[in-house]
């Protein structure tokens, strides 16, 4: 079956695309720090957005630690816009960025809005950096909850699955 071709909005993110797996570590003074399995897919369907699933598994005991699905909407001119959503509650919306330097692709999010179910925690501010270097996706991710200030939360290297 042949893929659809590619919006040309979506071209910039190109490499992006595909799934990605690897291992992260997460710390928050509200809970214990952890590590992590991950993985995450990035795909097209021909349109001008860029879908996203993710999951993670606690590296020792293999059980499911969190997920989150959304889209990336490109908007030209190298700006995006994500639209994400987790099974916690909580509804992130960011505006953000591509840009290339000599060897790498770089992307970074930061929230506009952050929205909760009535029972979800708080989450008041996100930001995602996202990094691709050749087959290696990193990224690093930021919050405000709970009452904490912005501070950094999460930091993942998966490599490209092929």
């Amino acid at each position: 079956m042949n893929s659809p071709l590619l919006h040309e909005l979506c071209e910039p993110f190109l490499g992006l695309l595909g799934t990605w797996k690897g291992t992260g570590e997460g710390h928050y003074p509200s809970i214990k720090s952890f590590e992590y399995l991950e993985e995450a897919t990035f795909a097209h369907v021909g349109k001008p957005f860029i879908s996203y699933g993710q999951k993670t598994r606690d590296l020792v005991t293999n059980v499911p630690l969190h997920s989150e699905s959304g889209y990336i909407r490109p908007q030209g001119e190298y700006l995006a816009e994500l639209v994400l959503a987790q099974p916690s509650g909580i509804i992130e919306i960011h505006t953000g960025s591509i840009e290339f330097t000599e060897n790498a692709c770089v992307i970074y999010f930061e929230s506009i809005d952050v929205r909760l179910t009535p029972s979800a925690k708080e989450v008041t501010q996100v930001s995602r950096l996202i990094k691709i270097e050749g087959d290696t996706l990193s990224y690093d991710v930021s919050m405000a909850a709970v009452g904490e200030p912005f501070q950094h939360h999460l930091k993942a290297v998966l490599k490209r699955q092929t």
